[in-house]
């Protein structure tokens, strides 16, 4: 019981003092909280700020988003990655719409229900928006909780994330709700940080936590062991054909469902065999402009992307084509491929557009 009114009693005034003023912050609007959330996951809070007032700004509200038409919304996502994401917001607004006449649900068990929604995401709004004792477990969260009580817990396992979940669950009993997730968030952000040394002497918990001495931090947070990146090969075609490029729709299962895309083959191909390619989808290759190779790492795979620019003669229907202005303001490139754009700007004679 006694750190059950410690930890709230310290924490709380050090983060009123010390949070951030993020654009999500300056209400309780669920609506508000659940795209942030949902933008922060896997992304960094700086790099969401922007995209965060974006996405407002063109959907204001759950019946925005949900008519919201893919390619705009894959549109006003692009370069936040991790697309299934957003494709998932839509999804469950649409239900809102439907089944909650609009309205976001207020508890637990149907936040919970909601498509992209996990656990943690769940807690986050149901605690932030309506004060519901809902511990929400981050990878901030485990960190300070595990460090705080000198855990040797595996934190990538489902198991340890509940134990945190239930050993968090009595301070909310004493505290307001939303401050107090809010505060666990914000301390593994500025204080107990990862990656690096945490900033004890700020920490308002260090009288309380187990390992703010003798560098157990560098243990601490237990994590096993990554599997290693798998590593794909796809050669990417820049078809360029009176300014206009090639584009082709991804499937709609698999990575990057739905997306957009420079064609592209699986494996590496030389220059001869890229312009016989060319030749046999019917463009009618003149000259090979440039070769360029990049390279693009997701979670659990490694892409790379040589690439060949190549001028042509004829546009087949089997590609979209596009010139530049129209990819950049109608057609959602994965960053991926979007990262070819500054190749592509290249003018047959070796300018720039």
């Amino acid at each position: 019981m006694e750190l059950e009114r410690q930890i709230p009693q310290l924490l709380l005034p050090w983060y009123d003092k010390a949070k951030r003023p993020l654009p999500w912050r300056a209400d309780q609007e669920p609506y508000h909280v659940w795209i942030s959330e949902v933008m922060c996951q896997q992304t960094r809070v700086e790099a969401v700020k922007g995209y965060y007032l974006r996405f407002l700004k063109a959907l204001p509200g759950i019946r925005e988003l949900a008519a919201c038409p893919e390619d705009e919304l894959h549109k006003l996502w692009e370069g936040l990655g991790y697309y299934s994401r957003a494709r998932n917001l839509k999804r469950a607004a649409e239900i809102i719409a439907n089944d909650h006449d609009g309205q976001f649900p207020t508890d637990y068990a149907s936040i919970r229900a909601l498509p992209g929604i996990g656990d943690y995401t769940a807690a986050a709004i149901a605690s932030i928006c309506f004060d519901l004792p809902c511990p929400a477990v981050d990878g901030n969260v485990l960190r300070v909780v595990t460090r705080l009580t000198a855990s040797r817990l595996d934190v990538t396992q489902e198991a340890t994330k509940a134990e945190v979940r239930e050993a968090l669950r009595p301070l909310y009993s004493n505290a307001p709700c939303s401050e107090l997730t809010q505060a666990f968030m914000e301390l593994g952000a500025l204080v107990c940080v990862p990656n690096h040394e945490p900033k004890c002497p700020e920490c308002p918990l260090r009288s309380l936590c187990a390992s703010s001495d003798g560098g157990l931090w560098k243990e601490i947070p237990v994590k096993s062991p990554k599997k290693p990146r798998k590593t794909e090969v796809f050669t990417v075609f820049l078809l360029n054909c009176g300014g206009r490029f090639a584009l082709r729709r991804r499937e709609e299962k698999g990575l990057l469902a739905g997306l957009w895309e420079f064609p592209n083959l699986s494996g590496r191909l030389g220059a001869q065999d890229a312009l016989d390619t060319a030749k046999d989808w019917g463009c009618r290759p003149r000259t090979l402009l440039r070769q360029t190779e990049r390279n693009h790492i997701f979670t659990h795979r490694n892409w790379e992307l040589p690439a060949f620019l190549i001028l042509c003669e004829e546009m087949p229907d089997a590609f979209t084509w596009a010139d530049i202005p129209e990819i950049e303001d109608l057609y959602s490139l994965p960053t991926a491929f979007r990262q070819f754009m500054e190749d592509i700007r290249i003018e047959p004679e070796g300018g720039t557009s």
